[in-house]
């Protein structure tokens, strides 16, 4: 493939990926992905809203605002048991698979033209 119709796809790529990178960006949220990381670790139901608080040190409303731009980026889920919301990492049905194979391309395509490996541009 031609150097610019990869660039192209890539610049593509990056577009479908936009919202997950904004929200990856935030140290706040990123705080947010850990303690859901850990949760996967120490829990098999999520974490909820108030215990999230209280690990990152945010109050509930600024919490549950982080979580909603995650949850936009499709980046977490949501269970509902009840009048309980446990928020989790679901790498299935989440947009982490779309980064990955972002940052993947990226990498794939500098190292065939770096290399001076390709022809086309």
């Amino acid at each position: 493939m031609a150097k610019q119709d990869r660039m192209k796809r890539l610049a593509s790529e990056f577009n479908d990926c936009q919202q997950a990178l904004v929200a990856i960006g935030d140290q706040t949220r990123q705080s947010i992905i850990m303690a859901l990381i850990q949760s996967e670790i120490d829990s098999d139901r999520g974490i909820r809203v108030g215990d999230l608080a209280k690990q990152t040190n945010l109050s509930r409303p600024a919490v549950s605002h982080h979580l909603k731009i995650l949850k936009d980026a499709n980046l977490i889920e949501v269970s509902r048991e009840g009048t309980m919301n446990f928020y989790f990492l679901d790498i299935t049905r989440s947009d982490f698979s779309k980064l990955r194979k972002l940052f993947g391309n990226i990498e794939a395509f500098l190292h065939e033209f770096q290399d001076g490996s390709s022809e086309g541009e």
